[in-house]
């Protein structure tokens, strides 16, 4: 007998249409500005940082964001559990942004038990890191700390996945991206596929279904800082209370999409408003041939002047100019000497 599919139950309200509008609008306003990289590399930093406390703060980290800065630009000696949270969050982050960049990736089971499998590095059994559930699992509030939900039975989890799957990757030209990413965060959550981590796994995945939307800010960009400012709200939104067998037929999803797209405007808000005030000056301003190099080290690990050479008609003193203002500026640093001298972009 072959799997039934997934078919949420959801209606596009006008509320929630207007969300899709400001939404589609803000996307064009923030790819059509041209801002310099420096800029860009900066939010970036900041945008990890956000993230990486935002989503681990919602799961109970207690570890502020003064102290999430500190861990992420210098690894303590000796690891927390706290801190590796944070530090796995980061690499998933960026792990992921280098997938996007390329375009060299599909939203598949594998990609997502990639995802767990970083979040939890050296936090649970290595066995259940980067696997399908295969016990029951339950959902405690958070405040009072007793169980309010029972997710599907671990011998439906990997169908229940796979319907939903099926889904995203056969709805791509059908429906709005954004009710695509919306529908997938929810009904991850009810899913709970995993026996830790689930919460991190979901926005992160949702966070690739974003990217392929056209937002270019991907990694400017931190919605969960909207969740977080909230918690309770949106645990109240994204999950359900009850046994997932009784509720399963009856969930709708229109509520959690207006409440999904308006953590989206309020995050593309906040990064429009403080990239806005970020001026260019022309010690800090770049060119195309700046982007270039900076481009080529994202995707390729390292760049060499040779490297440069092809993609430019500069000559090789002005090479070296163009380097040592990168170099300045803090975006790359310089490895090897010589002839085996190579540029890597700088870890800010």
């Amino acid at each position: 007998m072959g799997k039934s599919s997934f078919q949420p139950h959801f209606i596009i309200t006008p509320r929630l249409l207007a969300n899709i509008k400001r939404i589609t609008q803000l996307v064009t306003e923030l790819n059509s500005k041209n801002f310099s990289k420096v800029v860009f590399v900066d939010f970036e930093r900041r945008a990890r940082e956000v993230s990486a406390h935002s989503s681990t703060s919602i799961e109970g980290n207690p570890l502020p964001l003064t102290e999430v800065k500190k861990i992420m630009k210098h690894t303590p000696e000796h690891i927390r559990d706290s801190e590796l949270e944070v530090l796995n969050y980061n690499r998933a982050l960026t792990d992921l942004n280098v997938l996007i960049l390329k375009d060299k990736y599909e939203f598949n089971l594998d990609l997502i038990l990639n995802i767990q499998k970083i979040v939890t590095a050296g936090l649970i059994d290595g066995f259940r890191s980067g696997k399908i559930r295969q016990e029951p699992v339950f959902v405690n509030n958070p405040q009072t700390r007793q169980p309010i939900y029972f997710p599907p039975d671990h011998k439906d989890v990997l169908g229940l996945v796979d319907c939903l799957l099926d889904f995203v990757n056969s709805n791509k030209t059908k429906l709005d991206p954004l009710i695509i990413a919306g529908i997938f965060h929810k009904q991850f959550v009810i899913i709970h596929p995993f026996i830790d981590g689930n919460g991190r796994t979901t926005r992160l995945a949702t966070k690739v279904l974003l990217a392929g939307m056209g937002l270019n800010t991907f990694n400017l960009f931190s919605f969960e800082n909207y969740y977080n400012q909230n918690v309770t709200k949106y645990f109240y939104n994204v999950g359900l209370v009850g046994n997932y067998y009784d509720l399963k037929d009856a969930v709708d999803f229109t509520a959690w999409l207006e409440y999904f797209s308006d953590g989206i405007i309020d995050e593309l808000l906040r990064v429009g408003g403080e990239l806005a005030k970020s001026g260019n000056s022309p010690a800090t301003q770049l060119q195309s041939y700046h982007y270039d190099v900076i481009d080529f080290a994202e995707k390729n690990g390292f760049i060499k002047d040779s490297d440069y050479a092809q993609l430019t008609k500069r000559a090789k003193p002005t090479r070296n100019l163009d380097f040592r203002k990168l170099i300045e500026l803090g975006l790359i640093e310089k490895q090897g000497k010589g002839k085996a001298t190579y540029y890597i972009l700088k870890n800010n």
